[in-house]
């Protein structure tokens, strides 16, 4: 493949724009469009300068396959289309070969793609890197951390070389409130749905679980099933990812008990209870999740029952016991589950460090998830500009300052020490007194009222007298995305994130050796009177911590938009995605990233490029690539405030620039193409004349050797007629000398002959006379008998046994053999016949054989089943895991398996049941449970009675004192019932008890303890000629069979 064929730019074959940067116009409705766009022709990635953005196609796409991996390694970032790749191969060599540290940070919704584009990633990564035993162990063991903590915070260290030597895992956030309570449309963690769902009945059984997500209050059960993901598999991923990682079986079990239980606690419920002094307490309505739970856990139920219903204070050397009612009973169970989930999320991530280290409404939550995203926001600000300016500086470029909007005013809002608001929030906390989300929202409106981003009824900037949509228990802040509502309800017993201590020491008291890791503030022996940190505190230092460690590295940035709430390939919501670019702010790093030189590359692939669209640089520039560009650059006349030179490349300023020479170099390469068109159509054409003018010569040669040897053929051909004339003349000539000496000597043999038969006659003419007569009988008789077998063994008929044709007796005298033969060809050719026959296909013309026996002339339905097989397992009984349980059941070998309808007495109408016959006992079985509703033994059975007619009802009667006699006979209905009495008749015949059939349209059938009269009539077909039964009293149920024409 040539150069001008190579893919050189994301800039080649672009659907709209690749990067973002060169969007013109820039605006946020032609930034929606570009990205529709793409979406819509599969194109999922767009670039912002190095920042990628990924589009969610929610379906497989043939874009991560290890061609797509060999095609971006090594390459420049803008060399190919904006793909995940590029990101990661650019991460991946600044750090092998400049030694950088990189970080890669992922932001987006739930259901935007974060968890696969961080799989992915490490993916390339693995596959670019070393090879080798050890280095295979801890990229397999890096790879398998993913899938068990759903994407944490990884840090991978490497070797010089680029190969990884292991890693550490940060646990910065973990929305544990999940557990408990989830959005609309979103689901709780994917652990809960892949246990349910891929763990085997008998891990199902021993964590006392069922499959049924409806029979767990924490499943959220609009999302439980998403399109595209396989729980079962998932699970299986997770336990080998688990194994991989070096978790021990026990371990893994401990784990999945743990998850258990988180489920159990959601199930437990309680109920007011008054007591004696007024006051209101708790109760456990239903404790079998509770004895369930503490099982798994080893923990005493009285011990953790108490601890639902009291709540102990310690104060100094003092104990206080209050009871819990049923609110507070609610908020310790749902305080527990949140804390067992974190603890437990806290201690795998520890776990699997010492495997891989070296050796709607916007409440709490979404406020700390909206402080972290402004944090995000303002490094991210920071190290873009750090990074343009850093290169502006290498380049030789003067930098100017860029005018943003600098969101560290709302940072220090929410974070201040003195009066940011998750100060006062703790402040809150820790007063004593009565403390309520009211009077959190009072200090607020005293502390921060004047502040220009923050805003609710009472503080100067909500325009009071205006603004009704601000309800009051609500406070509104201007973050750089945009204005958002909180609502204050539960901000304060959220952000106290209290564990009861009586749930603590119940905890501890386990006899579970992974709970008393987890809870080990609940050991006696240890007992802190010390308030824990609130959650606003922990996640501050988290985030604290989160950004020293990214201000330490290279960032690379990854922003996951989320195209439908559906969660369906295809499908772009504008309104959606428009509220996602707002809050990941990616209009501003557009504009950022503009603000200086909107694109720059490379003077080497610059020149490559647009070489051909100046005469000087076309089709080869000799000297270096800067003055290559400067000279292009001169000829095309482009304004030099549109440009500057750098030290290794050329930035140009206005997109429109980079569109023109696009532009110019579209309409040089349709010029180039066309001349390349005209040459090689004229190289064709004078290839084409010279071909045909060789051919000629070629054909003019071999036609003259043709004529040559045409004539050649004549002459020959004439002079063998010429000498074939002659010795034809000769040999006539030779033939008839030697045939007149042989007539000369067969005559004197014929003489000598005939003297000789005349001597002999004479002297034994005596002897000819007497005996001459009978040979010549005989031998006549011998001609005639051989004629007439070789004969017959010409015209002998087919080897069907059907075929009753046969020869035609050529004499009277041959009728006894005649016939014989045709009696004995006929039973050998059966036997022949029958000789083809496996066990198998014998016996079912066997059962063909008694049925016509049974029921021939008898029964009208008969006629129609003869063209019919028996079947006799027409469920699949062995094979279908519906029926698995009802055929463990059954100890005998199935011999025939057919849904049938029992007949009820009481209206005539059938029930479906599951009809088995084996060689011992007939079976009755519910068709939707596999429940055996009734078990006959054969000898139990005293007769079958059916109906002359084309019906398929039928009676079981039983033998009168048997077991089986208690309820009565049975009447039945089925669709095979010529092959389930022939069958019954067999297995009868074998057990030498002879199965009596009753073949009559008008029989008795005894229903317990009252004899019921069964007849049998032709009726006008009804509802599409079926077989119609109607109870007409007690005694009589009548069955009307459509007249068959």
């Amino acid at each position: 493949m040539s150069k001008m064929e190579v893919k050189t730019s994301l800039l080649d074959n672009m659907i709209g724009v690749g990067d973002m940067v060169l969007l013109e116009p820039l605006s946020e409705d032609s930034f929606l469009e570009n990205l529709r766009n793409r979406f819509d022709h599969s194109e999922i990635y767009t670039y912002i300068g190095s920042v990628v953005i990924s589009v969610n196609p929610y379906r497989s796409l043939p874009i991560y396959t290890s061609d797509k991996v060999e095609e971006y390694r090594n390459r420049n970032f803008y060399e190919l289309s904006p793909h995940i790749y590029a990101l990661a191969d650019e991460a991946y060599h600044s750090l092998r070969d400049q030694d950088k540290d990189q970080c890669i940070l992922i932001t987006g919704e739930s259901g935007a793609g974060k968890t696969e584009a961080s799989k992915l990633v490490m993916s390339y990564v693995a596959a670019v890197c070393g090879k080798g035993q050890e280095v295979n162990k801890v990229k397999e063991q890096l790879l398998q951390s993913n899938p068990v903590l759903e994407g944490s915070h990884l840090e991978i260290e490497s070797m010089l070389t680029g190969d990884p030597l292991g890693g550490v895992i940060s646990n910065y956030l973990l929305e544990k409130s999940r557990v408990v309570k989830q959005p609309r449309g979103e689901r709780n963690f994917h652990i809960f749905y892949q246990l349910l769902s891929g763990a085997s009945d008998d891990t199902l059984k021993k964590l006392k679980l069922h499959r049924d997500f409806s029979k767990y209050n924490y499943l959220s059960l609009d999302s439980a099933v998403v399109n595209g993901l396989d729980d079962a598999t998932n699970f299986r991923t997770v336990r080998n990812a688990m194994q991989i990682v070096g978790f021990m079986e026990d371990e893994v079990q401990s784990v999945l008990e743990l998850v258990a239980a988180v489920l159990k606690l959601g199930n437990i419920e309680f109920k007011p209870e008054s007591r004696c002094n007024g006051t209101d307490e708790s109760r456990i309505k239903d404790k079998n999740d509770l004895k369930e739970m503490c099982e798994l856990l080893g923990i005493e139920q009285s011990v953790l029952e108490r601890a639902f219903s009291y709540r102990t204070v310690e104060a100094k050397m003092e104990k206080v016991s209050t009871t819990l009612n049923v609110a507070q009973a609610y908020y310790a169970r749902d305080a527990l589950a949140k804390n067992l989930y974190s603890r437990l999320f806290t201690w795998l991530v520890t776990r699997i460090n010492e495997s891989i280290k070296v050796s709607n409404d916007n409440s709490f939550e979404q406020f700390i998830i909206n402080y972290c995203n402004e944090k995000l926001q303002q490094i991210f600000i920071e190290l873009t500009l750090r990074e343009e300016q850093e290169e502006y500086v290498r380049e030789g470029i003067e930098w100017t300052n860029i005018e943003y909007f600098n969101n560290a005013i709302i940072c220090d809002l929410i974070e201040n020490n003195q009066n940011g608001i998750l100060a006062m929030l703790d402040e809150e906390c820790l007063r004593p007194g009565t403390v309520t989300d009211e009077t959190f929202l009072d200090k607020l409106n005293t502390v921060c009222a004047e502040h220009q981003h923050f805003e609710s009824r009472l503080s100067k900037n909500s325009k009071f007298l205006n603004d009704h949509s601000l309800p009051h228990s609500c406070f509104r802040i201007q973050h750089y995305a945009g204005k958002v509502l909180y609502r204050v309800e539960g901000f304060v017993d959220k952000n106290n994130d209290l564990l009861y201590r009586d749930l603590s020491q119940a905890m501890f008291k386990a006899n579970h050796s992974l709970i008393k890791q987890l809870f080990p503030e609940g050991n006696p022996a240890k007992v802190n009177l010390k308030r824990p940190p609130t959650a606003g505190f922990q996640f501050r230092a988290s985030v604290g911590t989160l950004m020293k460690n990214l201000q330490t590295k290279n960032p690379n940035y990854i922003r996951c938009i989320k195209p439908n709430d559906k969660k369906a390939p295809h499908i772009f919501t504008e309104s959606l995605v428009r509220h996602q670019v707002r809050y990941l702010g990616l209009m501003e790093n557009v504009r950022v990233r503009r603000a200086g030189y909107a694109f720059r590359q490379a003077y080497e692939p610059c020149l490559e490029r647009y070489k051909m669209l100046c005469k000087q640089t076309w089709p080869h520039w000799r000297g270096p690539a800067r003055e290559g560009v400067e000279v292009l650059m001169a000829n095309l006349q482009v304004p030099a405030e549109e440009f500057s030179y750098g030290r290794s490349k050329i930035f140009i300023r206005n997109p429109r620039t980079l569109f023109f020479l696009e532009e110019r170099r579209r309409q040089c390469l349709q010029d180039l193409a066309t001349l390349i068109q005209k040459i090689y159509r004229g190289w064709k054409c004078r290839s084409h004349f010279l071909l045909l003018k060789k051919s000629q010569i070629v054909v003019a040669a071999w036609y003259r050797r043709y004529a040559q040897q045409k004539k050649y053929q004549r002459i020959k051909s004439a002079t063998t007629v010429v000498q074939s004339y002659t010795r034809g003349w000769q040999a006539r000539k030779l033939l008839r000398e030697l045939k007149y000496q042989k007539r000369c000597e067969e005559a004197a043999t014929t003489i000598a002959a005939y003297w000789h038969g005349t001597q002999v006659r004479r002297e034994y003419r005596k002897f000819f006379r007497a005996n001459a007569g009978k040979k010549i009988y005989n031998f006549t008789i011998q001609r005639i008998m051989q004629k007439y077998f070789l004969g017959l063994k010409s015209s002998l008929p087919s080897m069907s046994p059907i075929d009753k044709t046969w020869p035609t007796r050529p004499y009277l005298f041959l009728d006894g053999v005649h016939t014989e033969l045709r009696r004995i060809f006929h039973l050998w050719r059966c036997k022949k016949y029958r000789s083809q026959f496996t066990e198998e296909k014998k016996a079912v013309y066997e059962e063909k054989l008694e049925a016509s026996e049974i029921f021939k002339d008898k029964k009208a339905l008969y006629p129609s089943s003869v063209s019919q097989p028996f079947k006799g397992d027409y469920l699949e009984i062995s094979k279908n895991p519906k029926y698995q349980k009802l055929n463990s059941t059954v100890d005998e070998k199935v011999l025939l398996a057919d849904v049938v309808n029992k007949i009820n007495r009481a209206n005539g109408k059938g029930t479906a049941r599951i009809f088995l016959l084996t060689k011992k006992s007939v079976v009755l079985a519910d068709q939707k449970t596999g429940q055996v509703k009734a078990s006959v033994p054969l000898p139990d059975l005293s007769s079958v009675s059916v109906s002359t007619q084309s019906d398929g009802f039928f009676a079981l009667k039983l033998k009168e004192g048997s077991a089986s006699a208690v309820k009565g006979d049975f009447l039945l209905s089925s669709e095979h019932l010529i092959e389930i009495i022939t069958k019954l008749h067999r297995i009868g015949a074998t057990d030498q008890e002879q199965l009596n059939i009753d073949i009559s349209d008008e029989f008795l059938v005894q229903f317990k303890q009252d004899k019921v009269c069964v007849k049998f009539i032709q009726g006008a077909p009804k509802n599409g000629n079926s077989v119609s039964c109607k109870r007409k009293n007690n005694r009589l149920l009548e069955v009307s069979v459509p007249t068959t024409a």
